[in-house]
């Protein structure tokens, strides 16, 4: 399978303070998603809305954004990635945005809501600390 992460929607899933440091929450998520896909062997990119400062590296997933940023722009940017793949019947989009899950879904990949795809992640144990579910995402 190959996801897109719409990356503030994940996090945004609850308000757990994410937003008094944006960039950590924005580390956290990265380094759950690795963990996520070193275990299920998925190809996973996670889109930003502006480039998270400093910027996040990882070897294993892409970190990206969009190349202006903006309200919405994640989600475009999001919409012209899904445009350039070859076989949207292994796309998967995760988010909370209806407007972004309907140009998915028109376009022929599949949509993942951001709510359940945190729990997933959350279940998983490679992508989890020693922490409990509820404790790794402050």
């Amino acid at each position: 399978m190959r996801w897109f992460v719409d990356g503030m929607n994940v996090i945004g899933t609850r308000p757990d303070g994410w937003w008094k440091d944006r960039h950590a929450a924005m580390v956290r998520l990265v380094d759950t998603l690795e963990r996520w896909a070193a275990e299920n062997g998925d190809d996973v990119t996670v889109v930003f809305e502006q480039p998270p400062r400093p910027p996040i590296r990882s070897s294993l997933i892409e970190v990206t954004h969009a190349p202006r940023p903006k309200a919405n722009s994640g989600d475009f940017e999001i919409i012209r990635r899904i445009g350039a793949e070859r076989d949207l019947s292994v796309v998967r989009v995760v988010t909370s945005d209806h407007w972004l899950a309907d140009q998915v879904r028109v376009a022929g990949a599949s949509v993942y809501g951001s709510a359940a795809f945190r729990l997933e992640l959350e279940r998983c144990p490679s992508a989890r600390t020693d922490a409990a579910p509820s404790d790794y995402w402050p």
